[in-house]
Formats: structure tokens, sequence, C-alpha cells
């Protein structure tokens, strides 16, 4: 089977273009991990390097690691008694927006859920084009 041009400058450029909207996001979060701040509404696009065993203390939270660069990775704590649960798999690729809080291993995106009082926007997290919150 022969390829076109086209086809060919697809296959070319495909890489470049899944990680076009991701690199600005994902600045923003290494930048934050090397300030140390906390408190900051971010966005992350990463892949899901392993999944944790879900957090029972308090409000139920689902929680996996997320690789942001081969350096960097993100624990998600996604609270389930406020949002569905996300099927995730090792491998799989997702968006996630959060409040981003610093800590040494990477830092830790949590309130990726509405927020119950309808004070602010809260967040969530998109998974092969569907979004939990």
């Amino acid at each position: 089977m022969k390829l076109t041009h086209v086809a060919w400058l697809a296959l070319l450029l495909l890489p470049l273009l899944a990680c076009s909207g991701s690199s600005g996001d994902n600045h923003a979060v290494s930048q934050a991990y090397a300030q140390q701040q906390s408190k900051r509404w971010l966005t992350l696009h990463g892949t899901v390097s392993r999944i944790l065993p879900d957090d029972q203390k308090g409000s139920r939270h689902q929680r996996f690691i997320v690789r942001l660069t081969p350096e960097h990775t993100v624990l998600i704590a996604h609270n389930i008694d406020l949002a569905p649960r996300v099927p995730i798999q090792p491998g799989l690729s997702l968006s996630a927006r959060g409040r981003y809080e610093w800590n040494p291993r990477g830092g830790v995106l949590h309130w990726t859920h509405h927020d119950p009082a309808g004070k602010r926007a809260g967040g969530w997290i998109e998974l092969a084009g569907r979004r939990y919150r």
C-alpha cells in the first residue's frame, strides 16, 4: 500500500499536533512545582502511569498518578463522593483541571469536580472525549 504525500505529512505532524495544546498548560504546572506554589487552578495533560487505592478517609477520592514529562508526575485526587469515577487505566491520556498543591513528589491536583456550593467553576477530568465533574 502506497501512502500519498498528504498521508505522510499527516503521520509526521500528528505527534506535534497532539502535543501542541498541552505544552503551555504543562509548563504552568512545571513552573508551579519549581516555584513550590500551591492553591493555583491549573490544567494539565498527561498519561496515567499508576493507579493507587482509593482514599477512604473523609470524602472518598479516586487516586492516580499522571506523567506529564519523563521527569514530572502529579497525583490526581478526584472526589468520587461529588463526581463520577473516571474509568482510567495505565497508558491512557487525559486532561484535568483542578487546584494544584505543591509537594516534593510533583504535586497534587484536587478539586477535579464541580463546586457543590456553586460558588466557583470547579474542575474536571476529560478522558476519551467525556468530561467527569
